[in-house]
């Protein structure tokens, strides 16, 4: 037997404590009557009393406690086999890991800011499949389509600036990345997510996003960035601060959020551009987006699932209060009721 929740079986212990509880107050109004006065007057007008019949009355309330906490446990055994069919779209994210979204006009830095915004978008997803692809002067697939969230958490988590060596900003080339991603046998609607500031500096973004879109691909963009130049942090090869990055003529330069080419990517693929909000608001509206999109079975999946028998547990439980409340503890009504119950086995 396993239990679904079985951190409630550490309420356990509650059950000796309250054992000890009703002996010391069973000790307490025997202690009690005794003050009262002449021992053989307080038993002979306490002979009414079915000491017996108190004391199973205390024992069907710790059973009933005892099967509640296991009930809540969630006691599970025996399995069922299931087939589970998930409905949704292929997401691939394309996140820009170029030394531009080190730019820290959004807090701590345009790359944690999308990271934070991807995150928030995993933790919402239902049925989708999502897939990582980083790029900078080129772009590779981090990861491919999962329903494990969790785990393509921890990659997103690890993704930074330094993982490629080649300068730049590939976004058409990560766009045709994504493309090569997406399962070809799956029905459902094939996204693509660009997570960047928009500088792109290599090949034609806005005719990829087109391309993309004439095989059946929807491409939304997630704009980074606070629209004024803003100056990017340089770091040495330890890590350490280097001032900001500068030009061959030893200008500092100045990153500025491209909506404009981002706007344009977007039309073209069919999907709409947002800019990355504090609020959340940009991630509800993408969402939205989603959700009138057309979403297919993507995935058939066998899942074995525990039987929960709490059922049980808490009817016998109801059963012993029932049985607790109709125990008589009174000598006489307690024989009535046992002659009573004998007559009815006899008939």
């Amino acid at each position: 037997m396993t239990f679904g929740q079985p951190e409630f079986l550490y309420a356990l212990a509650a059950v000796p404590a309250a054992a000890l509880l009703m002996l010391w107050a069973s000790w307490r109004r025997r202690s009690a009557l005794a003050r009262l006065g002449d021992a053989g007057l307080v038993m002979m007008l306490s002979a009414s009393v079915d000491k017996k019949a108190r004391g199973l009355k205390g024992w069907f309330w710790l059973l009933a406690l005892t099967l509640t906490i296991i009930a809540v446990a969630r006691p599970q055994w025996g399995s069922d086999v299931e087939i589970v069919e998930r409905q949704g779209v292929q997401l691939m994210v394309a996140l820009d890991v170029s030394k531009s979204m080190l730019a820290e006009d959004l807090k701590p830095n345009r790359l944690e800011r999308a990271k934070l915004e991807i995150t928030s978008l995993m933790n919402r997803l239902g049925g989708d499949e999502v897939g990582l692809v980083l790029f900078s002067g080129a772009a590779f697939l981090q990861f491919p389509l999962t329903f494990d969230y969790a785990t393509a958490r921890t990659f997103l988590d690890g993704a930074n600036a330094g993982m490629i060596s080649r300068p730049g900003t590939v976004v058409g080339e990560a766009i045709d990345v994504a493309i090569k991603g997406f399962d070809e046998q799956s029905a459902g609607q094939k996204v693509i997510l660009i997570v960047t500031d928009g500088e792109s500096h290599e090949g034609d973004p806005v005719q990829a996003a087109a391309d993309a879109f004439e095989l059946g691909v929807v491409v939304f963009t997630l704009g980074l960035g606070a629209g004024e130049g803003e100056p990017i942090p340089n770091y040495d090869e330890f890590g350490r601060d280097a001032g900001f990055v500068r030009d061959q003529r030893g200008n500092v330069v100045l990153s500025k959020l491209d909506e404009e080419t981002l706007q344009a990517i977007a039309r073209e693929g069919g999907g709409a551009y947002y800019r990355s909000s504090a609020d959340g608001s940009s991630i509800d509206a993408l969402l939205d987006d989603f959700d009138s999109l057309e979403q297919d079975a993507i995935a058939h999946e066998v899942e074995t699932r525990r039987i929960e028998r709490f059922q049980g547990f808490l009817l016998a439980a109801l059963a012993a209060l029932v049985l607790s409340e109709l125990v008589p503890d009174r000598v006489a009504s307690w024989m009535r009721w046992r002659d009573h119950a004998r007559h009815g086995m006899s008939t």
